[in-house]
C-alpha cells in the first residue's frame, strides 16, 4: 500500500481543523503548516500529529508547496482546514493506494454545506486535484484560485470531499471582498486588460450555470442565494478591476 501524508495549512481555524484532522486519523502521516494563529488552533493540531510547523504567510499557492515539501511519503493528500474526507471517500482512497495506480493524481468531488444543508447541484460536483504524488505535483503559485500542476495523467474519485466554507451570509459576503480584491490584483499584475463584456455578461452566465443548467433550484433557498452570490462574484471581481484601471490611468482614485 502507498503510504499517504496529509497536508494542511491553517490559520485561525479552531473552529474546523478538529473534524478535519479526526477525519484523516488513519493516514500515515498529518503535516500542519501554520500562520502564527491567534487562537487554539495549533493546540487542536497537536492532538493529531507532532509535525506542526510555523511560517509567516506566503499566499495560497506558495505556503501549500511550503507545506507539501514537508511531507515525506510518496501520496499526498492536501486538505483545506475547512474540508472533511467523508468515511466513504476514505475508503475509497484507501483501496486506490492499495492497487495499482497509472495515473499522477486524483481529482475530488467536493460537496459544500451552505445555509444547513449540502449544495447537491449548483456547487457540485467542484472536482478538485487533491490527491497526487509528491514528485508529480506542484501548486501554481498564486494568490487565489490556486490549482495544482500535474506531471501526468488524472483520474476521479467518486465519492465526496465535505466543505464546511461559510458559516453564514455575512462570512460569504466578507470572502467575496477578499477573493474578488486578490483575484482583481492578480489579473492586473498579469497585464489583462478590463473587459467590458465579462462585466455585464458574466453574472449572468454565472447565475444560468449554477441556477438553471446544474439545477440549483433543486437546492431550495440555499440554492438561491449561493447562485445569486457566485453572480455577483463574477460583477466585483471585474469591477474591481475597472477601478485598479482607473487607479493607474490617473482617472481614478486608490483610496485604500
Amino acid at each position: 500500500m502507498g503510504k499517504l501524508s496529509i497536508v494542511v495549512v491553517s490559520y485561525n481555524e479552531e473552529a474546523n481543523l478538529g473534524k478535519c484532522l479526526s477525519s484523516v486519523s488513519w493516514a500515515d502521516e498529518i503535516v500542519v503548516v501554520d500562520s502564527f494563529s491567534q487562537d487554539r488552533t495549533v493546540e487542536i493540531a497537536r492532538r493529531f500529529t507532532d509535525r506542526v510547523f510555523q511560517h509567516p504567510w506566503l499566499g495560497y499557492g506558495k505556503q501549500k508547496n511550503l507545506a507539501l515539501d514537508r511531507a515525506t511519503f510518496p501520496w499526498v493528500l492536501s486538505l483545506d482546514a475547512d474540508e472533511v474526507v467523508s468515511p466513504e471517500l476514505a475508503q475509497e482512497i484507501r483501496s486506490v493506494l492499495e492497487g495499482e495506480i497509472q495515473v499522477s493524481g486524483f481529482a475530488l468531488p467536493r460537496m459544500t454545506w451552505y445555509l444547513g444543508r449540502f449544495l447537491r447541484h449548483c456547487w457540485y460536483p467542484d472536482y478538485k486535484v487533491r490527491l497526487f504524488r509528491k514528485d508529480r505535483a506542484r501548486w501554481k503559485e498564486q494568490d487565489v484560485h490556486e490549482t495544482v500542476l500535474l506531471d501526468g495523467p488524472c483520474g476521479k474519485l467518486r465519492h465526496p470531499l465535505f466543505h464546511y466554507s461559510f458559516r453564514s451570509v455575512h462570512a460569504h459576503l466578507e470572502a467575496l471582498q477578499r477573493y474578488t480584491s486578490l483575484s482583481a490584483r492578480q489579473d492586473r499584475l498579469q497585464g489583462r486588460r478590463f473587459p467590458m463584456h465579462r462585466l455585464l455578461g458574466s453574472p449572468w452566465v454565472m447565475f444560468l450555470k449554477l441556477y438553471v443548467l446544474k439545477r440549483g433550484f433543486l437546492d431550495g433557498v440555499p440554492g438561491l442565494i449561493a447562485s445569486v452570490l457566485s453572480a455577483f462574484h463574477e460583477f466585483v471581481k471585474y469591477a474591481k478591476l475597472y477601478e485598479l484601471h482607473q487607479v493607474e490611468s490617473g482617472t481614478g482614485e486608490d483610496r485604500h
